[in-house]
């Protein structure tokens, strides 16, 4: 069995485009609302839902910490929505994505470093990891899809990777 160790890069929407939208308010422009006391940025991610009578829901999911090195069995994807994940506990997290293949292999793997101000949205199909909290349980407000049909596609990795970052390590 091979090892992969896998390094974060920081979280720009360039970087993440093929993935998704990060969300956050660092370039965008403001309408302002409520009378002038309200900045509204607006449309920053399209909420997916494909399924007859799908609807979008607001979750909150709690991560627990995760410990470096981590490995890596598996990642999902939903492919009847998107999925967003927008962090409520000011810390930093990690973003594993994979590029749209059937199923995914090392090379395939890229890895981000998400600030406390950036949320993300996946677009349906596109290959995740679960939540990668890092140095405490973190709170996440995640915009979701929810219907009937079958919507989480799970791909286990033959070789384990390894998210290894000294500078991460609390």
């Amino acid at each position: 069995m091979t090892e992969h160790i896998l390094t974060p890069r920081p979280l720009t929407a360039e970087a993440f485009a093929p993935f998704g939208e990060v969300i956050e308010v660092a370039d965008q422009t403001a309408v302002m609302i409520n009378d002038g006391n309200t900045e509204r940025y607006d449309s920053l991610a399209k909420v997916e839902c494909a399924g007859e009578g799908d609807v979008a829901v607001i979750n909150i999911f709690r991560a627990q910490p995760r410990e470096l090195p981590m490995r890596i069995r598996m990642m999902e994807k939903h492919p009847l929505g998107s999925q967003s994940f927008h962090p409520l506990s000011g810390e930093p997290y990690l973003v594993l994505v994979a590029n749209p293949v059937e199923h995914p292999e090392p090379k395939d793997l890229q890895l981000f470093l998400a600030q406390a101000n950036q949320g993300i949205n996946y677009r349906a199909n596109t290959w995740h990891h679960p939540i990668l909290g890092l140095n405490k349980v973190c709170d996440f407000l995640v915009v979701d899809r929810k219907g009937e049909d079958h919507n989480c596609d799970e791909f286990y990795f033959d070789d384990d990777m390894i998210i290894d970052d000294p500078t991460l390590k609390m």
